[in-house]
């Protein structure tokens, strides 16, 4: 019996042979995070989050070839491959170029090897189609980002710098195993930024709190608000208002239709829920997600189309009576048509919005 993760490695490898032939290739270079985590059940193949994955993996007919370098193999093959056998391990020296597949694999040598970018659609159509074992990793991961939001900001005080919670949700993330790639803490005195790069300043009376973080090659992306203090009108006004945007955004969503469309939907949205019309120029609006932050984004003329056990992360913002407001949670497209928020916790404040639990302010 096959363990999951040889059947899941299986499956991928023969959509990506599928992929080469019908383009006229033998082989297909993978180097990007997101595209060697997928086909890897989540491998890690960085050292630096700020620098070009560590490995490479040519795909052909007949299996996987890895390159990677002398200081990385041993620990590769020993902690990230698991039980994935097919892929041939190719170690190089150090200061070798990997891309340079034909110096570290020369069978490939007169052959046709296709790019990424030669290809950039089709691999995130099959990316973002999530099978079970990746959804269950993603509920996973989910669900323990929401649970970490609500322990920090339940704990949090006004005069706490934004340093501190994102220290806090950093540190949350790593011991849960995973990857912080992003933190933005806000308080009351910056809630201008669109994206707040935490900084000394107290929250104050209102502040928000993202966090994107990774594992199993999966993000999560996530944004809270807690309040310290009565609300007033104008607030209680506009939460409600963004999640109205929000709404607008997922009713639009059909197996089968096209990721760009949904851009003249956010545009009359903003405006029917009282917001300036051109909010949505101001900040990006979210799209697809699952192994690279959004996957893509939703941008002017996106062809990429909507599927069944697909994860999106839409993240309306906008600003009023010199306030800010926005939303963001990581949501699967289930095959009942219907959504699934993944970073839903029950012991954070939430109300219905069209059948879906939707966060609140998180009142102290």
């Amino acid at each position: 019996m096959p363990t999951t993760a040889t059947h899941e490695y299986a499956k991928k490898h023969a959509q990506l042979v599928e992929l080469i032939r019908s383009r006229d290739g033998q082989y297909l270079l993978l180097s990007t995070p997101a595209s060697l985590a997928w086909l890897l059940g989540g491998a890690r193949t960085h050292v630096s989050l700020a620098a070009p994955p560590i490995a490479r993996v040519l795909v052909h007919a007949q299996g996987c070839e890895l390159a990677t370098s002398v200081s990385e193999a041993a620990r590769i093959q020993r902690e990230e491959l698991g039980n994935v056998e097919q892929v041939s391990v190719h170690v190089t020296a150090w200061y070798q170029d990997l891309d340079n597949v034909r110096e570290w694999f020369p069978a490939a040598s007169g052959q046709k090897i296709l790019s990424e970018r030669e290809i950039e659609s089709d691999l995130r159509a099959l990316r973002s189609a999530l099978n079970e074992t990746e959804i269950n990793r993603y509920r996973a991961l989910c669900r323990d980002t929401a649970a970490l939001m609500t322990q920090v900001l339940s704990a949090a005080r006004s005069d706490d710098s934004e340093f501190d919670v994102a220290a806090k949700l950093t540190a949350g993330a790593v011991v849960q195993g995973d990857e912080v790639l992003v933190a933005l803490v806000s308080g009351d005195s910056r809630a201008a930024a669109r994206h707040p790069l935490p900084t000394a300043a107290p929250l104050g009376g209102k502040a928000m709190a993202v966090l994107c973080v990774r594992r199993h090659g999966l993000i999560a992306n996530i944004t809270r608000w807690v309040r310290f203090g009565a609300p007033t009108p104008q607030e209680l006004s506009g939460e409600d208002d963004i999640l109205a945007v929000e709404a607008d955004i997922l009713a639009a969503i059909r197996p089968g239709g096209v990721l760009g469309e949904l851009l003249p939907v956010i545009q009359e949205s903003y405006p029917e829920h009282g917001f300036d019309a051109g909010e949505w120029s101001l900040h990006h609006q979210g799209g697809i997600a699952g192994y690279n932050g959004r996957d893509p984004r939703l941008t002017p003329g996106a062809t990429d189309l909507f599927q069944l056990n697909q994860a999106f992360a839409f993240n309306p913002s906008a600003a009023r009576d010199g306030l800010a407001f926005k939303v963001e949670d990581t949501m699967l497209l289930t095959e009942s048509g219907d959504f699934e928020v993944l970073t839903f916790d029950p012991l954070w404040p939430s109300n219905l919005v069209n059948g879906l639990p939707r966060p609140a302010v998180l009142q102290r």
